[in-house]
């Protein structure tokens, strides 16, 4: 066989090493090249030295970290240390790594992509940040990239629509009333079991009409836009919202055992809505005996309107902000109030009915409304009762219908997409398709209020701002009428389904026992949850009084912006007589 001559190897018996020669030194190595520098072996291995312990261990004490380890890591890491990287500088200013892989065609799979600045680290693990600090910026500058670039994207996707599901993904909504630790959750009920249910309730009967009409202006019918009006202030007429248990009128009829469910026009139409709400909402709901009363709590938003609320942009969630949603539900409450009283012939004529409003001291001047205490019959040993509102009345061939009022209001033309005063004549119908993908669910709850009062007819009256920069002047463009049954047709509200989500809600709680629980909104998901609360629940909660109507003073115009709209949510709360403003 053919050996391999290695030549002599020289033994040293004094260290590691070759031996030190007789003049001095160290013996060279035969056949080797002598005085050469050494080369990289690759320009992206800097191979200098095996191991430099005289190297100041900057990131020796990184928490969660082996102090031993990270030394040693430390001194084997020479990726700051240019001392070996002099030769190639010129030819690594020019230098660039690229990813020659073959692409995968396997959308499938999230492969991770190329990087040239990772480098070998046994111990590293993926949340850690990069040792060096210079890498530690740029990795949060690449974070930052990545955190604006998904805004962008979920920016332009709530602009073109396309994903109805994500566009919530930015806006922050929070539950209507506080989750306390104490209570209990009892059940969750989708919205999806909501739609298939059905019943079917007989006619109902009035038990009591109370309060007082105003006939309707049929002038309004005629307004356009190029013939607008101004939205008037009503300072004296007092709006009363009362929760059910403090109404005397049910009080009474619940002593009289004329039924065993009671509530209001406003609760029931966001029950029978609710699966078109995605605002968070909740009702108070108490037990007593074979009876159950459905209320609104202190302090609760329940009366106020929403604006945009199933739109595909959500709005601002700042409250000092005059287009956010809290502002704007204030401000379409006074428009809804101004406007179902200026509708109305104010000749002092009125038509009255066997009692007057129960709300209302002698002598106090009331906004034009009337109670219908109606009683349906859900099954042979159950009624339900509730308190059913029309703001106005008309007479022709010796025949009385009941209108219902109700305002839109506009408060920028580029949030919805379509200018009212430019599309009212034209596109009408346009105005009114918007109207109703950017507010289903108060168009619904309208029309189940309408339709529960068994008004003849039900009018929207098109509110606009005389500046989209000015909540606090509006003008009246346009006014047009509906029935309410060929209205819920229209906007696909069925009446079997409506009646058939309270039914079956009803039929849950008189399966619990005596007490009070609360049926809430989940404000991110599009379900109703129920807790069981104790009996003092909500009994301290803080409301605040109303602004009396000479402290509501208008700003000036450059200011309009920064105006708190706190003050005017007390305006339409529960309970008391709240004063009117536009």
């Amino acid at each position: 066989m053919v050996g391999i001559d290695i030549g002599a190897v020289p033994f040293n018996a004094d260290g590691w090493g070759p031996p030190e020669s007789t003049t001095g030194g160290s013996i060279s190595v035969p056949n080797q090249p002598s005085y050469v520098p050494f080369a990289p072996f690759s320009r992206s291995e800097k191979l200098g030295r095996i191991a430099d312990w005289t190297r100041s261990l900057s990131n020796q004490n990184r928490p969660g970290s082996n102090t031993k380890q990270n030394a040693v890591d430390s001194a084997f890491d020479f990726t700051g240390d240019d001392s070996f990287a002099t030769l190639a500088a010129d030819e690594d200013s020019s230098f660039r790594l690229v990813d020659t892989a073959a692409k995968s065609h396997n959308h499938g799979q999230n492969r991770p992509k190329f990087n040239p600045r990772w480098r070998f680290n046994p111990h590293h693990q993926r949340s850690q940040l990069p040792q060096r600090r210079d890498e530690e910026v740029e990795a949060r500058k690449r974070e930052a990239e990545k955190e604006r670039a998904r805004r962008d994207r979920l920016y332009n996707l709530n602009r073109s629509g396309t994903n109805a599901a994500s566009r919530r993904e930015s806006a922050v909504f929070k539950s209507s009333v506080d989750i306390q630790p104490e209570w209990n959750m009892l059940d969750q009920i989708p919205f999806s079991s909501f739609s298939k249910l059905s019943f079917s309730v007989p006619e109902p009967e009035d038990l009591l009409i109370c309060g007082g009409l105003e006939f309707y202006d049929r002038s309004f019918d005629r307004i356009t836009p190029r013939n607008d009006r101004r939205l008037e202030r009503f300072k004296n007429r007092n709006f009363f919202k009362v929760t059910t248990t403090d109404d005397p009128v049910i009080r009474r009829l619940a002593n009289e055992d004329k039924a065993t469910v009671f509530a209001t026009d406003t609760i029931l139409s966001t029950l029978m809505c609710a699966p078109r709400s995605v605002y968070s909402w909740d009702i108070v709901i108490q037990k007593v005996g074979n009876k159950l009363f459905f209320d609104k709590r202190e302090g609760s938003q329940l009366d106020l309107l929403s604006v945009h609320e199933t739109s595909q942009e959500p709005l601002p969630d700042v409250k000092d902000d005059i287009n956010s949603a809290y502002s704007l539900s204030v401000e379409a409450a006074y428009i809804n109030q101004n406007f179902s009283q200026q509708a109305l012939i104010r000749d002092g004529s009125k038509v009255t009915f066997e009692e007057p409003n129960p709300f209302a001291s002698e002598g106090e001047e009331v906004a034009s409304v009337a109670y219908r205490y109606r009683r349906w019959k859900l099954d042979d040993d159950m009624y339900l009762v509730a308190r059913c509102e029309v703001q106005s009345v008309l007479e022709a061939n010796n025949q009385r219908s009941f209108l219902t009022l109700n305002a839109l209001n506009e408060f920028d033309p580029k949030f919805s997409g379509v200018d009212w005063r430019q599309k009212l004549e034209t596109q009408r119908g346009a105005v009114l398709a918007t109207e109703l993908k950017n507010n289903a669910n108060k168009l619904a709850k309208w029309t189940a209020q309408a339709l529960l009062a068994s008004a003849d007819m039900m009018k929207l009256g098109y509110v606009s701002r005389v500046h989209p920069r000015d909540h606090f002047n509006h003008v009246i463009l346009a006014v047009v009428g509906y029935k309410p049954r060929d209205f819920a047709a229209q906007i696909n509200l069925n009446t079997s389904n409506m009646w058939g989500i309270v039914k079956s809600i009803v039929d849950l709680f008189m399966k619990l026992n005596d007490g009070k629980y609360v049926l809430v909104k989940d404000p991110t998901k599009p379900q109703v949850r129920i807790y069981e609360v104790p009996a003092d629940a909500f009994e301290n909660d803080y409301v605040e009084e109303p602004l009396a109507e000479e402290d509501q003073v208008q700003p000036p115009a450059e200011d309009t912006e920064g105006v708190e709209a706190n003050s005017a949510a007390n305006d339409v709360e529960d309970k008391g007589p709240s004063t009117e403003a536009s």
